[in-house]
């Protein structure tokens, strides 16, 4: 075995949950986030995040592989609630503290970061665990 150089990514391009309603998923992230559907069907739903991507799958939709034009993707269904942050600005999570309440989303816990960083967590209505986080959580945010 040789010791090539690992080659390099560049970022977590698509984060993927499970939910049970997926036109009620839909909706929660559009008027929660204001997230743009890129695409979707009956099996799933594109968000744009910046340059990243949030889809959200039917539960059992991605069992089976999907046949495209350009090639199959292979199944990748998951179980349980899954969890993913957004990274947000310093100057708005009190914004988004008033405006979770006016979308009657409880914030269920708040944690401050030894390095600065504010993370406010609370679920959407298939129960993935949500987080608001400001910089100050890891070394790179």
């Amino acid at each position: 075995m040789t010791n090539s150089p690992v080659p390099r990514v560049q970022g977590i391009l698509e984060s993927c949950i499970n939910v049970s309603d997926l036109n009620r998923a839909q909706r929660f992230y559009q008027s929660v986030f204001g997230l743009e559907v890129m695409t979707s069907d009956e099996r799933f739903c594109a968000f744009q995040v910046g340059h990243d991507v949030l889809l959200l799958f039917k539960i059992g939709e991605s069992k089976k592989p999907a046949q495209l034009a350009g090639g199959i993707i292979p199944p990748h269904d998951t179980l349980g609630a899954g969890h993913f942050a957004f990274a947000i600005s310093p100057d708005v999570i009190e914004d988004w503290r008033a405006f979770l309440a006016k979308q009657e989303v409880t914030i269920e816990s708040e944690v401050r970061w030894e390095r600065g960083g504010t993370s406010l967590y609370f679920r959407d209505p298939d129960n993935n665990l949500l987080e608001l986080a400001t910089p100050g959580i890891w070394p790179n945010f």
